[in-house]
């Protein structure tokens, strides 16, 4: 057990009495004996530890080759990843640094006990649903012993993992149940941050001595960007073939699908969202999905503004701009055109309503409303790709069946 796991676990003993009596988890499986021998691996050890280390071999022959995101490096020794994290959250002074070390082998000198975490990681806590698609992707969905809740999941094998008692669930934010993750003595707690404040868990799991890594793959501004966090995700399961092998096929898809319609001459105007609080949140030109109209062959409205964030306008200088416009997306909680009229009959002046030509990301949502776009849609970007190029230019795709999308009605 780590120290810092001993020192929380002395912090908050009494806690952990009460809790470690219930005996209701189900442990995730443990890295088997490695070789008693000093033998240089043929892959990393995915599901292993170094019994007898020798400083001069390379424990990591697999290694990662980033293409598309600047978002993280990663920089390999013997025995451990120096993991650099750029931005890892929107006005973040400085970057994160992790260091991976290989079990059964010493930790490198020179660096924080908060720094360190040991690979590869077989208890597994993510405080995001868009982990969850790539668990699956890396087969170590086995080693989830915890979420910050289940109730916006899709995923049916989790959910059959929750139905079976293997989950636990620490909450969020600020209000993160410590006691909890303790319990769950996991090896790795991957969550986000937004910058501070109360929707922030990691300072609380930070200063209770648990593995914490904060990720920032959200704000990467590409769809092939974001999805090769895939294999940030790997580095602490010692999988970066296998992730390197999916993320290949995933870019390859994607890329032969934006080939389709690079040489279109009609580009169908689009324009998206809705008005929320009375403020019309617009992506930015140089947005993850400004990205995705273009490589759909589509004319995005807003293009021309610079900036990954939302911008914010009033409904009449979206009006002013879409009227006209061929398509309108992504209108969140909309799942009708009733329900649009019901928001605000205004809408129903914008050419695309009178078209019929309203289309929603909406067809995966489950019983809470998690909608699947938001979960697996990021670790999937050539199926999203696929969806709007059927949209918008149909003769390109015939056979194509749109997973994420549909057409209100």
């Amino acid at each position: 057990m780590h120290i810092r796991k001993l020192v929380a676990l002395c912090t908050l003993c009494a806690a952990l009495l009460v809790a470690c009596q219930s005996g209701a988890l189900a442990p995730a499986p443990a890295p088997a004996p490695g070789n008693t021998a000093a033998i240089a691996p043929t892959s990393n050890l995915s599901d292993s530890c170094v019994t007898a280390y020798d400083a001069t071999i390379d424990y990591f022959p697999d290694k990662l080759m980033l293409t598309h995101t600047d978002g993280f490096t990663v920089e390999y020794h013997n025995h451990y990843k120096v993991v650099t994290i750029e931005t890892p959250w929107q006005g973040a002074g400085e970057p994160l640094r992790y260091v991976l070390v290989q079990c059964g082998t010493p930790a490198p000198e020179g660096f924080s006990a908060q720094e360190i975490i040991e690979v590869p990681v077989m208890r597994f806590i993510g405080m995001s649903t868009t982990y969850l698609p790539v668990l699956e992707q890396l087969d170590v969905l086995d080693r989830l012993v915890g979420l910050d809740d289940i109730t916006y999941v899709n995923n049916e094998a989790v959910n059959v993992m929750d139905q079976e008692g293997k989950l636990g669930y620490i909450g969020y934010g600020a209000n993160v149940n410590i006691e909890q993750a303790l319990e769950l003595d996991p090896d790795l707690i991957l969550t986000y941050s937004v910058g501070g404040g109360d929707y922030d868990a990691h300072p609380k799991l930070i200063e209770a001595g648990l593995p914490v890594v904060v990720e920032a793959s959200w704000l990467d501004s590409s769809p092939l960007g974001r999805a090769e966090w895939l294999k940030f995700i790997a580095l602490f399961f010692n999988q970066e073939a296998q992730a390197e092998t999916i993320f290949g096929e995933t870019a390859t898809r994607y890329e032969e699908l934006s080939a389709l319609t690079a040489q279109v001459s009609d580009r169908p105007t689009v324009f998206t969202d809705t008005v929320y609080q009375g403020v019309w949140y617009m992506p930015g030109g140089e947005s993850y999905f400004a990205r995705y109209l273009a490589d759909a062959g589509a004319d995005f409205l807003w293009a021309d503004e610079p900036g990954s964030g939302s911008v914010p306008l009033s409904f009449e200088v979206v009006f002013d701009r879409a009227r006209d416009a061929d398509f309108w997306l992504n209108l969140g909680f909309i799942n009708s055109l009733g329900d649009l009229l019901a928001a605000d009959a205004r809408y129903a002046d914008f050419a695309a309503f009178q078209a019929g030509n309203v289309w929603n990301n909406n067809v995966r949502v489950n019983a809470n409303g998690g909608n699947d776009y938001y979960e697996s849609g990021s670790a999937n970007p050539d199926v999203v790709l696929a969806d709007l190029i059927k949209i918008f230019h149909q003769e390109l795709l015939p056979e194509h069946e749109l997973v994420y999308y549909q057409q209100l009605k």
